[in-house]
């Protein structure tokens, strides 16, 4: 699989530029629609072949087709199935409306039934993917939703037909779950994106042959990260000043975690330090201080907001840190009480209360899909956006997108955003990168969610930081 399949994010206009390039003449491999449908219909089936291998005896393969060019891959699917020797069946809810969904349909062998007849272990959603961006008719709603329940698991090809598929708005009444979504040629946004993500239980990619589109996201992927050098200092590795306040543990708990995510040096300072851990060097830094400590020309990253609080001092802690002009990863308190710029080079991690926040701040819509909320909250803030949740985007100024694959559910516990903020800015200081900083962060952050296992606290997340990014080295 080329690394274009493996990580881009495209919208259905992108993908639709990518498959124009692939046919396109002057492309010295180009090929048709005819092939392009051969070859994600064929490199679908595959999967549910795999799939339909546990069927008992009787028991096979219904393929509901539509009109447009995902039938057309249902068609494909069914005959790889039919010439395999699998039990196929194709249910037609729409004629082929193109040709290249005629041509396929053309070409199957096998056997059509009735939706309301159709019975078996696997169905294969082919109604629409995609290119669906309005709501399903009462009718076929219920006819995608009655063959689910009478099958034994479900599939959707390229998205499922009930799915906006670039913004993960769902749009069937009655959406069934699938055991598996199979992205075609590119992983699209709903594939990475609240509700449509939770809608099914593992997904797939199927490499069509599509390249790097301009202007396409990416898929957060596993970082490559090395070790310290061989002549490597404390101050080199990078120095972290985290901002104590109101909650000393929110910040001490942040602080662990930048440690485990490779910073050299982590410096807690807070107005009172009698309870940090032997192992944290904590600086009781009032706030007339605290000016003074952050002129420290050696740290590499300011971090501000967990258990910062939100009364009058903590606002002065934070336009202190602010009027110091270093990179920055700003969380929780300080995201409510930011009412000015932030340094250059800095990472906003908002969840969306706070995101909802800073778009008041900055003057900006919510309405948007996610992604668009992030890429204008960075463009209007010069940072680096980290929309956190259940679906996580990262946003640069720049315009430039990436999403989070989906992370441990276990993680909606207290604390962990927490962690995330130790880990963007430990990672900030060791790369001086902000969009880098934030994919490490991110990954790091659902990789120990993983090692950690279930019913976990935020202490325990910050343990599990160290073998996650042992696995990146």
């Amino acid at each position: 699989m080329t690394l274009a399949a493996a990580n881009q994010v495209l919208t259905v206009a992108q993908m639709v530029a990518a498959e124009e390039r692939l046919m396109a003449p002057e492309n010295p491999n180009a090929t048709d629609v005819h092939a392009l449908m051969q070859r994600a219909g064929r490199g679908a089936a595959d999967y549910v072949w795999r799939m339909a291998a546990g069927a008992p005896e009787g028991h096979g393969v219904t393929v509901l087709c539509g009109p447009g060019n995902n039938g057309g891959d249902g068609y494909v699917i069914a005959e790889a199935i039919r010439e395999r020797g699998g039990q196929v069946q194709v249910v037609v809810a729409r004629e082929p409306g193109t040709d290249a969904a005629r041509r396929a349909a053309s070409l199957y062998r096998g056997p059509t039934t009735s939706a309301d007849d159709a019975r078996g272990w696997i169905l294969v959603d082919c109604l629409f993917g995609s290119g669906l961006n309005r709501a399903l008719s009462g009718e076929l709603d219920a006819m995608l939703a009655g063959l689910a329940r009478r099958h034994h698991r479900a599939v959707a090809i390229d998205v499922p037909s009930g799915v906006n598929s670039d913004t993960g708005e769902r749009l069937a009444a009655n959406l069934p779950h699938y055991a598996m979504c199979i992205a075609l040629g590119a992983w699209k946004r709903a594939h990475l994106l609240m509700p449509a993500m939770a809608s099914w239980d593992m997904a797939r990619l199927v490499d069509i042959g599509a390249g790097r589109e301009p202007g396409g996201a990416v898929r957060v992927e596993r970082p490559r990260l090395s070790r310290p050098a061989a002549d490597a200092h404390k101050y080199r590795r990078g120095l972290v000043a985290v901002i104590g306040g109101a909650m000393p543990g929110a910040a001490m708990l942040a602080s662990r975690a930048a440690a485990h995510a490779g910073a050299g040096y982590v410096k807690l300072l807070a107005r009172e330090t009698s309870s940090a851990p032997d192992w944290l060097v904590a600086s009781e830094t009032g706030d007339g201080d605290l000016a003074a400590a952050l002129a420290d020309d050696r740290i590499a990253a300011l971090l501000a907001g967990p258990g910062l609080g939100r009364d009058d001092n903590a606002r002065a802690r934070l336009n202190a840190a602010l009027a110091s002009g270093r990179r920055m990863v700003l969380d929780a308190d300080a995201l409510m009480l930011l009412d000015g710029p932030v340094p250059p080079g800095s990472i906003l991690t908002p969840h969306e209360g706070e995101l909802a926040q800073l778009e008041r701040h900055f003057g900006l819509d919510s309405a948007a899909a996610k992604p668009e909320r992030a890429s204008a909250l960075a463009r209007a803030s010069g940072a680096v956006i980290v929309a956190k949740g259940p679906d996580t985007v990262i946003a640069a100024p720049d315009g430039a997108l990436a999403f989070a694959g989906p992370a441990s559910s276990w993680l909606s516990v207290a604390g962990t955003g927490d962690v995330l903020a130790g880990l963007c800015a430990a990672r900030l200081a060791v790369t001086r990168d902000p969009v880098r900083a934030a994919a490490e962060a991110v990954w790091l952050h659902a990789e120990a969610a993983r090692l950690a296992g279930p019913a976990f606290d935020a202490g325990q997340l910050a343990e599990a930081v160290r073998p996650a990014l042992q696995s990146c080295l």
